[in-house]
């Protein structure tokens, strides 16, 4: 069952990437909200703990907002996405384990995040200044915290900050590259399902040796 949803979202994403390229508004419209209970779907399958479904249920919500085209709604969708990231930070500290780079990881990210708020800070509508910079230091911080559930996670960690990188930049009105919606869902549907996936694989692995501890107890 877990091979046919993951085929299910992987049709989903394409359908909704083709949309995009396609200038294929309904296309989009239907497309984009299947994609987080899709994922949703896959990880009950798998048994996820609620903390990852909770993640992937404020992501929807962020999804279906950011498609008003409204100032309200957007900071609503970003808000929806900040409690998803959270949700993430808890699991991750809850099921993750520290790694020998770190600092350098933990540096490197801080760096980042500095960066482009100085580049973007002039550029950024008045009123979005503060709620972005506190939007994108939780949100550093999340993709920092996933590289602790391995490469998977990491990646998707640091697709979702490019992800909404390449939203920040629409709104400071900096050149975009061609077809900007088209990156800014690749890299945020990659994100989401390597996150997934990176959870779910680590949760599996610290499974692995308490069943088969468990196993050889039993046949003691």
């Amino acid at each position: 069952m877990r091979r046919v949803i993951a085929g299910a979202f992987a049709v989903a994403v394409a359908w909704d990437l083709g949309s995009l390229l396609a200038d294929w508004d309904l296309g989009h419209t239907v497309c984009k909200p299947l994609l987080l209970p899709l994922l949703a779907a896959y990880a009950v399958v798998r048994g996820a703990p609620r903390l990852l479904i909770a993640a992937l249920f404020f992501g929807w919500c962020g999804d279906v907002l950011l498609m008003f085209d409204a100032d309200p709604a957007f900071l609503a969708g970003m808000g929806g996405f900040a409690v998803g990231h959270v949700c993430y930070l808890v699991l991750f500290a809850r099921c993750g384990a520290p790694h020998g780079r770190t600092g350098l990881l933990a540096g490197a990210y801080g760096l980042v995040l500095i960066v482009t708020l100085l580049l973007m800070w002039s550029d950024l509508p008045g009123e979005l200044r503060i709620p972005v910079a506190a939007y994108s230091l939780l949100l550093t911080t999340m993709a920092f915290r996933a590289a602790r559930l391995g490469l998977l996670a990491a990646i998707g960690g640091a697709l979702f900050l490019l992800s909404d990188t390449l939203i920040a930049t629409g709104l400071a009105d900096w050149p975009q590259l061609p077809r900007p919606d088209f990156w800014i869902m690749l890299t945020y549907a990659a994100a989401q399902g390597l996150l997934v996936k990176g959870v779910m694989d680590s949760l599996d692995a610290r499974k692995a040796p308490a069943a088969a501890y468990g196993g050889s107890r039993a046949r003691v």
